[in-house]
């Protein structure tokens, strides 16, 4: 018998199909034939833009352009219903291959399992790695839905299993064919007979237990959801999320959105051993607190958590993206940033390390220690960062002190520490970010965001409409008194 359609395909898409119909784009970026190609590909797989058997496009060029908009709404980009760099960047990287949903969601009639005891059985293994290891990777990735419901996965070898799981490349014998290195990753079905519940893993790609290649618990974290009734996720935090992002080697807790999905089809389990799930942070929370702030050539980082917002003067709505999506070998949060423009560097802190960034990329010889800047040893954490540009000094609060730092000599400035409190009257004794914005600094605290106009007294304005664009993205930050 046929299976039905594999519930996840992650892959990166390349291949070319003959462009049947054109697909509109921004005229201001050069694409290729090649590109509009790919990009219809993409529409096509994750969109239902469908092609009749003759080769031509059922849809108008009018319905590409709607396709276009879905997906950019769905990834809370500008939505044109023109191919643009912004919407061709994504469409690059990995991801699922199942139509695109909104929050958790399930697929069709909520296919589950009717039973709570499933058994899984690997077939074969990679060469990739031990066996030891994928073993645990498989272990592991269970778990993940185990601890969360009442579930129970017990492995057999031999026999027919619930989860059948195995390596393949190319034609692997359910019709849905892996098409080589850096093409689909892996597949899965859901719940049902037959094939239902398998996940099949492309033995071309590279499988790791780090950052190298693809993650192998990641990625069968992400597929046995599948296997259990999940579809995709739009929140960006979530495993069900369709793009694959690398989170770290650290202890991996199942975010709060997979877990209001899962045990919406399965229920509780008697004991969650992580009952504090991550949650994405929502930029109109009343209690939201910021950990960084920075610019990027000419780009706003807001950095909360896990996430950051990325707020750029042509971006309609901020795109909120996982740290980890841009920069695998940082850590997953941090306590400050700042920019040097002329220097062309960003600079961000995690207790006692700092890392340079020349772009996206990390500066060699990078982390150094905090106290090769001139901070005593003892000093644990830098909670906020900024960077004044007519000075080319740059301001460091921890605790309730700050310091300046001179950034061309490379030193501290001497008379410092100073108390926060002595030389930003009204803003409190803890700071959390800062940010400089037309000669005005803006203080995160850890319940207002208080603008500070150098020389004193303070101004506040009607919640703050100097952040302008910062200020509408990001839900009208919270403006205190001073």
């Amino acid at each position: 018998m046929r299976p039905s359609l594999p519930t996840a395909l992650l892959f990166f898409l390349g291949l070319s199909y003959c462009l049947a119909l054109p697909v509109p784009y921004d005229d201001s970026n050069e694409f290729t034939e090649q590109d509009l190609k790919f990009a219809e590909r993409y529409l096509r797989t994750h969109y239902a833009l469908h092609r009749n058997p003759a080769g031509l496009m059922r849809k108008s060029a009018n319905s590409v352009a709607a396709k276009l908009r879905e997906l950019q709404s769905f990834f809370g980009l500008k939505v044109t219903g023109e191919l643009n760099e912004e919407t061709y960047e994504l469409m690059q990287q990995p991801r699922c291959g199942v139509p695109d949903v909104g929050e958790y969601n399930f697929f069709p009639r909520k296919l589950k399992w009717s039973k709570n005891n499933l058994t899984y059985r690997i077939m074969n293994y990679t060469q990739d790695l031990t066996r030891a290891e994928v073993d645990r990777a498989f272990k592991k990735a269970f778990k993940v839905w185990s601890d969360v419901t009442p579930l129970n996965f017990t492995r057999i070898r031999s026999g027919t299993a619930d989860i059948m799981i195995s390596f393949g490349t190319k034609e692997h014998g359910d019709f849905y064919p892996f098409d080589g290195p850096s093409g689909l990753l892996a597949h899965a079905f859901p719940p049902g007979p037959n094939y239902g519940g398998d996940a099949h893993f492309d033995d071309d790609e590279t499988w790791s237990t780090d950052s190298r290649g693809y993650n192998l618990f990641l990625v069968a974290a992400h597929e046995f959801g599948h296997s259990l009734g999940l579809e995709h996720s739009r929140d960006p935090g979530a495993l069900m999320f369709p793009i694959y992002t690398y989170i770290g080697k650290t202890g991996f807790v199942l975010p709060d959105d997979d877990v209001q999905g899962i045990q919406a089809l399965y229920g509780p389990g008697d004991k969650d051993p992580n009952p504090k799930h991550p949650k994405t942070p929502e930029k109109c929370d009343a209690n939201l607190t910021l950990d960084a702030i920075t610019e990027l050539r000419g780009e706003l980082l807001i950095f909360k958590d896990r996430f950051f917002w990325r707020l750029h003067p042509q971006m309609v709505e901020p795109e909120l993206v996982l740290t980890k999506s841009f920069w695998p070998e940082l850590p997953n949060k941090f306590d400050a940033a700042y920019e040097n423009p002329i220097k062309d560097r960003v600079f961000m802190f995690k207790g006692r390390k700092v890392w340079a960034m020349n772009g996206y990329d990390i500066v060699a010889d990078y982390p150094k220690k905090i106290y090769e800047l001139g901070f005593p040893k003892e000093m644990k954490t830098i909670d906020a960062a900024v960077h004044i540009k007519d000075t080319g000094k740059t301001l460091f609060f921890t605790g309730d002190k700050y310091w300046s730092y001179d950034e061309e000599n490379q030193v501290m400035d001497e008379g410092y520490p100073r108390l926060i409190e002595e030389e930003f009257a009204g803003i409190g004794t803890r700071v959390d970010a800062v940010y400089q914005r037309n000669g005005s600094y803006y203080h995160f605290l850890t319940s207002v965001l208080a603008p500070y106009h150098p020389p004193p007294p303070l101004h506040q304005a009607a919640c703050c409409p100097e952040l302008g664009a910062m200020q509408t993205t990001l839900c009208r930050p919270r403006c205190g008194a001073s």
